[in-house]
């Protein structure tokens, strides 16, 4: 062999090793947090929301010149993260700058030396057209050392970004149950800063921003929580993350380490077949149908591997819908799953009592009937992988209600309502999951 192949040989030797190499090290993104958009700002149920008048002074005219500083939880870490924007139900193009991820410290303060900017497609703007989103490129967090490490666990991410001049409309998740913070209209870019001395503007919902996505070694899996209210936290705390997927997400990764994440998709007033028509310039408070909405909340997720589906309550109780017409809705959305996700694994969960709630019409006895009809089928079937009998954690069999210790409300106080469990109630959902009939092992 002359020298001249051995060195040919060499070369393209050492070129297939950093082909190699280089597919080896491509990331393997899987969602690791969520919030479901659902609709325009002010539209929407948040919890224990702050006065935002001096924030967003006309919500026609939306964001204005202005900085969020967005506090979310992933429930898995990774050396490299992306972020979705999304305008889904805004009527004007939204120009996004000036992005950033850090880790906080407290408040809107972030920790020292984390903040790293984001671009999309390499340039550190983004314009995304009414009914769009964006996905931004890979991001380094090399203050992730180990996705393993303890101290990273429970962790919160700041995802900053500008709005350049005026968003109009903005797309928005009300309940979030977890303060955010703001700039002031007219305030400029102000992401890269640390300190929380342009933030004076606080708020318990997220806007704009609907899912993170973290590298993750492979086969690693996104297990959603899709509902209404009650997965969505109503009367959970406030910066408690005590909503039963975070339980649920907390005993898995206990038991699994992270070889799955949970995600949350429920929106406060959510149905499954209503509303019929639902459009920026006919919104309602619960977002549009939940078989409307699994294409963006389920299917174009990252590495979803099972769902955890808890709905009904409100088709009863807010728009007097028949328990069949929700079977029927139900039946539909199971198999349009199935048939875009191959292999999800997919858990129906038992509808929880409202008898005699003070909410609306939720107390009386026919959505009583309709529930116990519902969650008859939910039982029996035959079409999931498996059932979460939520109501069989929190039914009192006296009262035919929520268990008395499940009503008290955690996050703004009082009595509760008779509909939504509170801090306890939803301890007690989600350690009643079957951690090995969902992961399946």
């Amino acid at each position: 062999m002359s020298r001249l192949t051995r060195r040919l040989l060499g070369a393209s030797l050492l070129t297939l090793l950093a082909a190699g190499h280089a597919e080896a090290a491509a990331p393997n993104f899987v969602t690791a947090w969520t919030a479901s958009a659902h609709g325009p700002y002010p539209v929407g149920n948040p919890t224990a929301q702050p006065e935002l008048r001096f924030a967003f002074p006309a919500p026609e005219t939306g964001a204005r010149d202005q900085t969020f500083r967005l506090i979310i939880r992933p429930d898995i870490w990774g050396g490299q993260a992306r972020i979705r924007l999304t305008n889904a139900f805004g009527t004007k193009p939204v120009t996004f700058d000036g992005v950033f991820i850090g880790l906080q410290l407290s408040g809107s303060a972030l920790l020292k030396g984390t903040n790293r900017p984001v671009t999309f497609e390499k340039k550190t703007s983004i314009t995304i057209a009414p009914g769009g989103s964006a996905v931004s490129d890979p991001v380094a967090l090399p203050f992730v050392k180990s996705a393993d490490d303890p101290v990273l666990a429970g962790r919160r991410l700041a995802v900053s970004f500008h709005v350049a001049g005026e968003s109009g409309p903005m797309t928005w998740h009300a309940k979030a149950l977890t303060t955010s913070y703001v700039s002031p209209p007219g305030s400029g870019s102000i992401g890269g800063d640390i300190t929380e001395a342009g933030f004076p503007n606080s708020t318990t919902s997220w806007y704009f921003l609907d899912a993170l996505d973290m590298d993750a070694p492979q086969g690693t899996k996104a297990i959603v929580a899709f509902g209404d209210s009650i997965t969505d936290g109503t009367a959970s705390t406030i910066n408690g993350d005590d909503r039963w997927a975070d339980v649920f997400s907390r005993r898995l990764h206990a038991a699994y380490g992270n070889r799955f994440t949970v995600v949350n998709q429920g929106i406060g007033g959510n149905m499954v077949i209503g509303p019929a028509e639902y459009s920026p310039a006919k919104p309602a408070n619960g977002g549009p149908a939940a078989v409307q909405r699994l294409e963006r909340d389920i299917i174009s997720l990252s590495g979803v591997g099972a769902v955890i589906w808890l709905e009904g309550i409100n088709d009863f109780g807010n728009a007097g819908a028949s328990a069949d017409a929700v079977i029927a809705g139900v039946r539909d959305g199971v198999k349009r799953l199935r048939a875009r996700i191959p292999g999800v694994r997919i858990f129906m969960a038992t509808l929880t009592s409202s008898l005699n709630s003070t909410n609306g019409s939720y107390g009386a006895f026919p959505i009583e009937e309709k529930r116990r009809a519902f969650n008859q089928f939910v039982r029996t079937a035959g079409i999931f992988d498996g059932v979460v009998d939520f109501d069989a954690a929190t039914f009192d069999a006296k009262t035919g209600e929520l268990k008395d210790s499940f009503q008290p409300n955690s996050s703004t106080g009082g009595p509760g309502d008779k509909l939504h469990p509170n801090r306890a109630g939803y301890l007690a959902m989600g350690n009643a999951i079957d951690l090995k009939m969902i992961v399946g092992k």
